[in-house]
């Protein structure tokens, strides 16, 4: 099944809040620091906290650069304070980098042919809209607060995470503009800065009253160049995850937020689909039995595939429960801590699995009591089997005074039709 996302901004859009907002829904921050610092001259740190706002809870990403050789005269110096992460909220210093040495230290690399190209892509966007402004060619253009060191890494890392998290295309709904003036590297400008201007051109956009820079030039090119380089999400594709990232801005109307959701096909090609998957095991002979419980739950509201329970006897004949888990790979990390810090487990067991699916359409039919969703299940270009929405059939069933398995019969009944 192909996955999507759906980028939702409410504060606003910038290279770490994109960033932050992939981690959320289960981008892995060590793999990302770990490849970045494969090839960064400097030594990048990337952290992660809780963050909320308005109610609604996410990550705040903090991207730092550190020089791994300070005495170094061959590497990049430092020079004037970075504007970009004003959103953001990085305060680095930075060289003047331009395109071309940015793209040859990425082709160096080891990071994987797609996330080059797509990074690459992102830069390409960014030094067109800048040559455009300042009336140079994209080589000999250079990045004043996109080349600071933070911001190339939120760019790649950003790229990475996609990558990570088997991410075909991306959409976007309208980006927030703030008003007033910014100041940045060239002096004070309107308020988008130019360049995020031109990167925004055919966007749509909502106009608020905050007075600050909500879309960076970061931000603007990364998710226009997804939009434009990856696939388009199909109209039929429903949500399984959502995420939030964070800026560390308090805006006077509106928490300063970025939401991400995970979209997937409703409809998969070809007859049916073989996927790899992880199954997560662990026994347990001395956990609380209301702990597993709350624990199922709080995997599957995670994004777990499946979570399930099974009676065993181990040594010594002590009556015990195995943990089981179904995971998409990208989850394993994520679900590993949460099964470790919910139990008394000291080690959990993994294994990969293949998992072979139907094609499946997502559909609502008309019952005498309402409307019910229903899950198809299609072998070969015909459905053979149908899968009425429980939840749904259920709050039908307590408002008219019928039982579930009325509604969902009826349910059936209306979908074969």
């Amino acid at each position: 099944m192909k996955r999507y996302i759906r980028f939702d901004s409410i504060g606003g859009a910038s290279g770490d809040m994109i960033l932050a907002a992939l981690v959320s829904i289960g981008a892995d921050t060590t793999a990302i620091e770990e490849q970045l610092n494969r090839f960064f001259d400097q030594h990048i740190q990337i952290t992660s906290k809780p963050a909320s706002g308005s109610g609604l809870h996410g990550i705040n990403i903090t991207v730092c650069a550190h020089d791994h050789h300070p005495h170094n005269e061959n590497h990049w110096p430092d020079a004037e304070e970075s504007a970009e992460h004003t959103h953001g909220d990085h305060h680095h210093d930075h060289s003047h980098r331009g395109f071309k040495e940015i793209r040859e230290l990425i082709n160096r690399s080891d990071l994987s042919e797609k996330t080059k190209t797509l990074s690459i892509a992102v830069f390409l966007k960014l030094a067109e809209a800048e040559a455009k402004i300042h009336g140079k060619s994209i080589d000999t253009v250079h990045f004043h607060e996109v080349g600071a060191w933070d911001s190339v890494a939120d760019i790649v890392g950003s790229c990475i995470a996609l990558e990570q998290l088997e991410i075909c295309g991306i959409t976007c709904g309208a980006l927030p503009s703030g008003t007033g003036t910014i100041k940045c590297a060239h002096g004070i400008m309107p308020n988008p800065a130019p360049a995020t201007q031109n990167l925004l051109n055919g966007t749509p956009i909502i106009q608020t009253d905050e007075p600050f820079e909500l879309v960076t030039p970061t931000g603007a090119a990364i998710l226009t160049t997804w939009m434009h380089e990856l696939e388009k999400t199909p109209i039929q594709s429903v949500p399984s995850e959502n995420g939030y990232g964070f800026g560390s801005r308090t805006l006077n109307g509106r928490p300063n937020v970025l939401r991400a959701t995970i979209m997937q096909d409703t409809v998969l090609s070809g007859k049916t689909a073989d996927c790899t998957l992880t199954v997560l095991e662990t026994n347990l002979d001395d956990c609380n039995p209301e702990w597993l419980g709350t624990l199922l739950d709080d995997l599957l509201e995670a994004g777990a595939l499946d979570a399930w329970q099974t009676p065993i006897i181990m040594k010594k004949s002590r009556p015990a429960i195995k943990l089981s888990v179904l995971a998409a790979n990208h989850n394993v990390q994520k679900f590993r801590e949460l099964i470790y810090l919910s139990t008394t487990t000291f080690g959990i067991r993994s294994y990969s699995v293949q998992r072979s699916e139907l094609e499946r359409e997502f559909i609502e039919v008309a019952t005498p009591w309402g409307q019910v969703p229903v899950k198809c299940g299609i072998l070969n270009g015909r459905t053979i089997t149908c899968a009425p929405e429980h939840d749904a059939c259920a709050r039908l069933a307590a408002v008219n005074g019928c039982t579930v398995k009325e509604i969902s019969t009826a349910a059936i009944r209306a979908s074969a039709r």
